[in-house]
């Protein structure tokens, strides 16, 4: 297949037709795919869409600042890679490629637990990245803590816990291709390679995880924990009265339940919730720098990006996922001045109505 000339992309969604092209067709849509009737997933996307910016003019804004920062490093972008599972079914070098263009690009990348190579290859492979952990809980409790040491050792600065996955939900695209998750080597010495289409990843419920085992998961390390898969504001507040570093408002990219409220219409509440106490970042959907500012006036400190960057994978790798990462801070430093705004913190929520309804 011909290589993409990458420079005659000139938005996240045209990365989809080609990476479409190069993937396997059942493993496309375990990456493109939600539950059920795929309407939060359609939802999460549209509903950044509905928002609408009231800009303000003759603001002084000779240069802008398109700087963000996790958990008090500083990050070239308000934006980070989200964790994405099994990498190297987009492209063969998977998630060091990932890794590498994010460390050029000087954002940071969440490494899944389910990744395509080990939390020390990724690590070793690409030793500029801002490595990020995403936490399952995979086979027991002494295994997921042995995951938890093995990330600190290898760099990673914090651990998103998920906290979204009792089971997954009822996925049709997969039945109907008959999908099964390729090798995980963070999963299988756990689960084994026989549990069946998602190694054991399926149902989490057996660890019965509570609000009150999250003080022994974080005596587990010294880095700070964020918690992933927050809808609720009630949530928001309890994790934040519990100390933790930070939330991501997400509702798993749509891949669990079905008709789960949007993230974009999510974030508000739960941003007033937590009231400053802890970082509130927020996924789903996110495909334009707008979407960016949207998210940042509704009260994230920052956005997760994750199918968009797997397409640019898919489509050319490396380099690909730097092409992607350009056109967000393109679109991002002509969004700032366009509002008055000089850098991402001069973005306020009055500078956005209310979302509009779907009907309108």
């Amino acid at each position: 297949m011909e290589p993409i000339r990458l420079d005659t992309i000139h938005a996240l969604a045209e990365f989809e037709g080609p990476a479409r092209e190069r993937m396997d067709p059942a493993a496309f849509d375990y990456v493109a795919g939600g539950s059920w009737d795929e309407l939060t997933l359609r939802d999460n996307v549209e509903s950044w869409r509905r928002r609408r910016f009231v800009p303000r003019v003759l603001a002084e804004v000779r240069s802008v600042d398109v700087g963000g920062s996790f958990l008090g490093r500083p990050s070239a972008l308000p934006i980070a890679i989200a964790p994405m599972a099994l990498q190297a079914m987009a492209h063969p070098d998977g998630e060091l490629a990932m890794a590498r263009a994010a460390a050029s690009a000087g954002i940071p990348m969440c490494l899944s637990t389910s990744a395509s190579l080990t939390i020390e290859a990724v690590a070793a492979g690409a030793p500029e990245a801002d490595l990020l952990f995403q936490l399952y809980l995979v086979g027991d409790l002494g295994y997921t803590r042995s995951l938890v040491e093995r990330a600190e050792a290898a760099g990673c600065r914090a651990i998103i816990l998920t906290v979204d996955l009792p089971v997954l939900g009822y996925r049709e695209r997969d039945r109907r291709s008959g999908f099964v998750m390729p090798t995980m080597p963070n999963v299988e010495p756990a689960t084994g390679a026989a549990r069946g289409r998602y190694r054991g990843l399926d149902d989490q419920r057996a660890l019965g995880l509570t609000w009150a085992d999250l003080e022994a998961i974080r005596s587990w390390t010294r880095l700070p924990l964020v918690l992933k898969g927050i809808l609720a504001p009630e949530d928001g507040r309890l994790a934040a009265e519990a100390g933790i570093a930070g939330i991501v408002v997400s509702n798993h990219g749509a891949r669990q339940l079905d008709r789960s409220v949007a993230t974009a219409d999510a974030l508000e509440a739960v941003a007033d919730a937590v009231a400053g106490r802890c970082e509130v970042w927020v996924d789903g959907g996110i495909r334009r720098g707008l979407d960016v500012a949207i998210a940042l006036a509704l009260g994230a400190s920052g956005v997760l990006v994750g199918r968009p960057f797997y397409w640019a994978l898919a489509a050319g790798g490396q380099a690909g996922v730097e092409r992607a990462i350009a056109i967000l801070r393109e679109e991002l430093e002509l969004t700032l001045p366009l509002l008055g705004c000089a850098s991402v913190a001069d973005i306020r929520r009055e500078l956005i109505q209310p979302a509009r309804s779907a009907s309108e």
